[in-house]
């Protein structure tokens, strides 16, 4: 078995208690508001706006071992760069405050998980940085283009305003399989531990940011009603 199989039976559960967050499955139902999909849109500008300087910080990093793995970081850097732009663009036409977006203050789950993500590149094995590639885009690859149509829909937007996860769920399909390549050139057993740590701690934090994301819908709903 590859270890790209092998991370992904591992991480089974950890992946089924994202899924079940309740906002995806509402997203994926169109059940969800315009004030929402602009949370969640401002929450991923929080993350997103760090791979680029994670990428380049783990390529920096890297042992002459993986000097191998220095040529793919490029190419990631070189496909994700302005990708934090894209959300501020989205959050703008679907009639949210961009500006607001980029200076607000992140979720603690959305910090907690840029911070681990930062740990683990500087001061543990930054080749685990790759859990959180493996997370990110498996997720975007199972949902995105599906909630992207969906939220469009329901909240009746101009397509620019879902071009975050209309594009990246498309790119990321291109991405699954050149990470299941490089995931499996990765022998040493210290390098695939990291990898799984990294994905099972990224598959929790995610799936908290999305239950925040619901939390922060009831405070609002009693607010309306207070």
């Amino acid at each position: 078995m590859s270890f790209h199989e092998q991370l992904t039976r591992s991480t089974a559960a950890s992946r089924e208690y994202l899924l079940g967050s309740p906002i995806i499955g509402r997203a994926l139902a169109g059940q969800i508001d315009r004030g929402e999909y602009i949370a969640f849109l401002t929450q991923a500008f929080h993350h997103v706006r760090h791979t680029v300087p994670l990428m380049m910080a783990v390529g920096s990093r890297l042992p002459e071992r993986l000097d191998w793995l220095r040529k793919e970081i490029v190419h990631y850097v070189e496909e994700e760069i302005g990708h934090e732009q894209w959300i501020l663009a989205d959050i703008a036409a679907a009639g949210g405050d961009a500006q607001s977006a980029s200076t607000s203050v992140p979720a603690v789950a959305t910090d907690a998980m840029v911070g681990y993500a930062w740990d683990t590149v500087t001061r543990r094995n930054p080749v685990g940085f790759f859990g959180m590639v493996f997370v990110l885009e498996g997720t975007s690859v199972a949902l995105a283009l599906t909630a992207a149509e969906r939220i469009q829909r329901a909240l009746s937007l101009p397509a620019r305003a879902v071009t975050y996860l209309r594009s990246h769920g498309q790119l990321d399909q291109q991405h699954v399989h050149h990470l299941a390549g490089i995931l499996d050139r990765l022998e040493e057993p210290e390098d695939r531990a990291a990898v799984v740590q990294c994905a099972h701690v990224m598959f929790a934090l995610y799936g908290k940011m999305f239950r925040d994301l619901d939390e922060h819908r009831a405070t609002e709903s009693l607010r309306r009603i207070a």
